[in-house]
């Protein structure tokens, strides 16, 4: 057998649980779509297709324990948002056809630094640095479609010390998962292991060290972590 000679080894594969399963599924690339409810905007306003950002494969971790509150921000948020898992890569997959590239669904937290977000939104930069930093994207075990089907109702919620901040439900969401996967794959194409975390509804705020985060979608899972303390520099 050829064996590959790496200038160094390769890193560790990032990988979230599987519900009721030892399996995990490994995570190629996270993409996440901008605003997907409406956030005080009429509701007749015409579809715009937010713009896709993405987040390392080392944003991703099982939504467990604590989070470190990161460097370089005053304003931690927390954005509950459903989380797409893609089983079957695909180009320019067909909406009727999208979702038999999913394999199964969670709920995770997009971590935001908000002050560096509104600080790029201002001078029309990328939100990367915002968005794309270690442990930004707590995620629940995955739910595979074979047992859940394709869920477009269920409420999502986050709570923080017990305070309810956050709630919406699915099916007000601007975009469907069919037509967020088959509009992704226009553009680039999809791999398994892929994830999409597919927006937040309004009621984003900041966070302290400390602070309970309680969150989930009904259905799919439920989260509780506490915000640790600033990351040392």
């Amino acid at each position: 057998m050829n064996m590959i000679d790496y200038v160094f080894e390769p890193g560790h594969v990032r990988s979230l649980p599987v519900e009721n399963s030892t399996a995990r599924f490994p995570v190629a690339r996270v993409f996440c779509l901008g605003r997907n409810y409406h956030w005080g905007d009429s509701q007749n306003a015409p579809r715009e297709m937010p713009a896709f950002f993405m987040k390392p494969a080392t944003a991703v971790i099982d939504a467990v324990g604590e989070l470190e509150f990161p460097s370089q921000t005053e304003q931690f948020c927390h954005e509950i948002e459903l989380v797409v898992a893609i089983g079957k890569g695909g180009f320019e997959i067909d909406e009727a056809q999208a979702l038999e590239h999913v394999f199964g669904y969670a709920a995770g937290l997009d971590m935001t630094r908000r002050d560096l977000q509104m600080a790029a939104k201002a001078v029309g930069q990328p939100w990367e640095a915002a968005k794309a930093f270690d442990g930004s994207a707590p995620i629940t075990p995955i739910r595979p479609a074979s047992e859940l089907g394709h869920p477009n109702q269920g409420a999502l919620w986050l709570s923080v010390n017990g305070v309810e901040r956050q709630r919406s439900d699915l099916e007000s969401q601007i975009w469907t998962v069919a037509e967020i996967v088959s509009r992704l794959s226009r553009s680039i194409q999809l791999l398994p292991g892929d994830l999409i975390m597919t927006g937040t509804p309004p009621g984003v705020d900041s966070l302290q060290s400390g602070d309970v985060i309680t969150a989930g979608i009904a259905g799919i899972g439920q989260l509780e972590v506490r915000v640790g303390g600033r990351r040392a520099a």
